[in-house]
């Protein structure tokens, strides 16, 4: 039992970092591969103002989420827009352009090392209870990924936000049409999936480590969980999620000869079964 609930705060983890590349490349249709960038933001403010500045983790976790979010502001107005209509191989290639710049950046001014993390010590330690240790941060991140998936998947499809920006996903020029602004609703949307990698790139920071090659070391990882999960789907994201975190974590305790395998098997069974993903609409 121990193993299934550090699977699931493993799979919550992803889901944090994951859902907001879920936004933009499944809503959005843009291929993001820069998405890790905003993470790694998130993660780096968080140890800053932590280590540097001396502010308590939790206080630091509303910054390492605003400052990604205006950097995606600024991205998106001078850079990302240009791309909007370009094909799915200029954006590949723009994002990872993105990516090696943000690695040599962060090389430049932080090193190579990694960046310690001290939690607080209500944080810390373990809760014992029959058949099962759960960890004090584990059950943080699982309670963490619960609450912005209901938040996500009830602004996305109650409130007024949520449908301009399906409009304008389905059809620009109509929405433009009904008086919508998708410039706008493309902006805002950027931002918050920027900042939902800020805030999982800073509360990621303690088990998943922080250094310049995130983005590239975690890649594989956020385009598995919104591919298996369906492009645009928040549920299917935050369900592919804790499948691959189970699974890898399983795998490596039981059979560690072949580490990672395992979630690269499910992803290309559930892709042979279901292409569209998990919970995504099929192609026509």
């Amino acid at each position: 039992m121990t193993i299934i609930f550090d699977g699931i705060a493993f799979g919550m983890l992803l889901f944090l970092i994951s859902v907001g590349l879920s936004v933009t490349l499944g809503l959005m249709n843009f291929v993001n591969l820069a998405h890790g960038v905003f993470a790694m933001v998130g993660g780096y403010v968080c140890v800053v103002l932590l280590n540097d500045w001396g502010l308590p983790f939790l206080a630091t976790i509303p910054f390492a989420i605003v400052v990604p979010g205006l950097l995606g502001v600024l991205l998106e107005r001078l850079l990302y827009r240009r791309l909007y209509e370009a094909s799915a191989l200029d954006q590949v290639l723009f994002s990872l352009g993105l990516v090696f710049m943000a690695v040599a950046a962060t090389h430049y001014f932080f090193g190579a090392r990694q960046q310690p993390l001290h939690l607080p010590e209500f944080l810390t330690g373990q809760i014992h209870l029959p058949g099962v240790d759960i960890g004090v941060y584990r059950l943080f991140l699982v309670v963490a990924g619960l609450i912005v998936a209901a938040l996500l998947q009830w602004s996305v499809i109650r409130t007024p936000f949520g449908a301009r920006l399906r409009a304008a996903v389905d059809n620009q020029g109509t929405a433009r049409g009904l008086g919508i602004d998708v410039n706008r609703v493309f902006m805002l949307t950027f931002a918050l999936g920027s900042a939902l990698a800020g805030l999982g790139g800073a509360l990621g920071v303690e088990m998943l480590g922080l250094d310049p090659e995130f983005p590239v070391k975690y890649l594989v990882y956020f385009l598995i969980v919104v591919t298996v999960g369906g492009g645009g789907n928040i549920l299917g994201s935050l369900w592919a999620a804790l499948l691959l975190g189970v699974a890898d974590v399983a795998g490596k305790y039981y059979v560690p000869q072949i580490g990672a395998f395992i979630i690269y098997a499910i992803m290309v069974l559930i892709l042979i079964l279901r292409p569209q993903g998990l919970f995504g609409r099929p192609h026509h």
